[in-house]
């Protein structure tokens, strides 16, 4: 199963705004009419019902959103450039960068339709028409486009299912699947013959559940052993497990220790999910020689183990139906204990995303605004650069740098432009 890759995706970047002016020809006050950039476009992501994997993405890692327009003469606004939506399986988690650590962005997309935006589109520069004033009918400054975003996202599919069945490998779990559902998995007599974990619907009168089918596990499949990871990362999704145990081995309750085992070392959570125990292959004699054995074993550590024969379906409706009744109680209790986190929203104080740091002799001025006036102004000119630092000298920036401690004579710099203070 193709279910985790690493892409670069990248933003468009926003459009330059124009230095323009209406030179027509019964117009005698023309006056600026330099448009705006277009906006960038966005990356976004989108969880769709239709797409099972995440094959798409084996063969190309590297997505781009189209650029925004510049802006034109007699006010014209740039064309804004064209999102990228990527569509990816429903249960596909999304972090933001290549290393899964603690701090790592993560979006979770559980829903057919949720969507994110994973890289933003640069903003478009403003033309010269936003910088007139009383004292500058003529403004020669503009803004150059915002960069768009750029993010290393690994995307990483979680299989959703209600009900999940895990156990060693070759005790039945494809059996059971196929026996309770539709679902057709690949069946043979040894182990490691589902590589993937399978779906099935299961229908229980008018209510139904899907039931998945979870690659088995070795010891040390926490540390990647065998299907490690690959069996590990889809039982995180699941609200019930069945836990089936194969009958016909030398020590059923040992096989069933050690995989809860694995369970817990992988996640902890893992450990608390609801279980069923259900010990399959009662159709060989051997077998049911031995269930009230296997009964007593059971119910000396606390538990009342279901018997059944995946093959011939015997004790699979009641296995079933207790799994249904479990799923149901799970599910009220979640959606009791869950809450709607309230949303707080926190204004940014004026001139918030301005600041001065002084770098050895030069004081910088970090203003992405201004930033974006500096670049797109021819700084030869002289009136463009008047205009220019008059820009640079509003009573805020002069406040940030005169707490900095800025003396006259020091050295500053906002961009690419340098000039004493």
């Amino acid at each position: 199963m193709f279910d985790k890759v690493e892409i670069t995706v990248t933003a468009g970047m926003g459009g330059d705004g124009l230095v323009s002016f209406r030179r027509e020809k019964f117009v005698p006050l023309g006056g600026p009419d330099g448009g705006d950039g277009g906006d960038g476009g966005d990356v976004i992501v989108r969880a769709d019902k239709n797409i099972t994997s995440l094959i798409n993405f084996q063969y190309r890692s590297v997505y781009k959103a189209g650029d925004g327009g510049n802006g034109r003469g007699q006010k014209k606004h740039g064309k804004n450039g064209s999102d990228l939506l990527l569509g990816i399986p429903v249960g596909v988690m999304v972090y933001g960068n290549t290393q899964l650590g603690d701090d790592a962005e993560i979006y979770d997309l559980t829903e057919t339709g949720q969507q994110i935006v994973v890289a933003a589109g640069g903003r478009g520069g403003l033309g010269n028409t936003h910088f007139t004033s009383s004292i500058n009918q003529a403004p020669q400054i503009a803004q150059k486009g915002e960069v768009g975003e750029k993010k290393e996202l690994i995307l990483e599919l979680k299989l959703i299912a209600d009900v999940g069945i895990i156990g060693y490998p070759n005790v039945g779990k494809s059996s059971l699947l196929a026996s309770a559902s539709a679902a057709k998995p690949r069946i043979a007599s040894y182990p490691f013959t589902t590589l993937e974990p399978v779906l099935g619907l299961v229908e229980v009168g008018h209510k139904s559940f899907i039931l998945a089918e979870i690659p088995g596990l070795i010891a040390g499949a926490h540390l990647g052993r065998g299907l490690g990871h690959d069996f590990l990362r889809h039982v995180l999704r699941t609200q019930v497990l069945i836990h089936l145990v194969d009958g016909s081995s030398a020590s059923p309750i040992e096989d069933m220790v050690r995989v809860n085992a694995e369970l817990g070392l992988f996640d902890s959570a893992l450990a608390r999910k609801q279980q069923l125990l259900a010990i399959n292959k009662i159709d060989l004699p051997d077998v049911r020689a031995r269930v009230a054995e296997l009964k007593k074993a059971f119910g000396g550590i606390g538990i009342n183990p279901l018997f059944l024969s995946a093959i011939t379906g015997e004790g699979v409706p009641a296995l079933i139906k207790e799994a249904l009744e479990v799923l149901e109680r799970v599910t009220a209790q979640r959606a009791a204990d869950s809450e709607t986190p309230v949303k707080v929203f926190r204004p940014r104080p004026k001139g918030g995303n301005i600041n001065v740091y002084k770098e050895g002799d030069t004081f910088v001025v970090q203003a992405p605004g201004l930033e974006r006036i500096v670049a797109g102004t021819d700084i030869k000119d002289p009136e463009a650069r008047r205009q220019l630092n008059r820009q640079l000298s509003r009573p805020t920036i002069k406040k940030m740098l005169e707490k900095a401690g800025i003396k006259p004579g020091d050295k500053v710099r906002c961009g690419i432009l340098e000039w004493r203070w």
